[in-house]
């Protein structure tokens, strides 16, 4: 019996330990870790107002409806974008659903940024992601808003383009994936120049 509560009492002590450190010690070094070395992004990449007002996170899309932004692809997250919902349509190829929603997109993209009927219109402005979060858009899709956004804000289309390129974030390492445009950024610019 009392090498049975020898190992209780082992087990016991070990469980602490191991509750302390995994538990304890080693978040408290990752999080010191992140704040010392990280600290914009450990924090969200939080995008804040001179005055200190958060306006969102440069990893987050938002909703922008009005013709004078540009406009973030479709989110199926929740009430759109809500991170609270995070996720995607589950909606196969051979959804009918799906392919009557992107059949409505594109008329409603040609529509509002003045498209020929027969103008390629880019995946991403009218199909969701699998996070309905994304905060970017392809650079050809925010080179086809950019004459609707440059005569909603009375702006030259080439001073909106140099703006695109402004907030357009390279391939990750030169090679992985395309270009994209944080749409977020960009509208918080376009508001701040006019």
């Amino acid at each position: 019996m009392k090498e049975f509560f020898s190992h209780i009492r082992g087990a016991v002590v070990l469980t602490l330990v191991l509750a302390v450190i995994c538990c304890g010690l080693y978040p408290l070094v990752v999080f010191g870790i992140s704040q010392a070395f990280f600290p914009d992004k450990a924090n969200g990449s939080l995008i804040v107002d001179p005055g200190g007002t958060v306006r969102g996170s440069k990893l987050l899309g938002q909703a922008f409806a009005d013709p004078k932004y540009f406009h973030p692809r479709p989110s199926a997250a929740g009430n759109g974008y809500d991170a609270a919902s995070s996720g995607g349509s589950n909606l196969g190829p051979t959804s009918q659903k799906l392919n009557d929603a992107i059949k409505e997109r594109i008329a409603a993209y040609r529509a509002e940024n003045g498209l020929s009927a027969t103008e390629p219109v880019p995946a991403d402005a009218v199909t969701a992601s699998g996070s309905g979060l994304d905060p970017q858009i392809s650079l050809r899709n925010a080179e086809l808003q950019t004459a609707r956004v440059a005569k909603a804000r009375g702006l030259s289309e080439e001073k909106v383009r140099e703006l695109i390129q402004s907030y357009t974030d390279p391939r990750d390492l030169g090679v992985f994936g395309d270009p994209g445009v944080n749409v977020l950024q960009l509208n918080r610019a376009l508001d701040q120049k006019h």
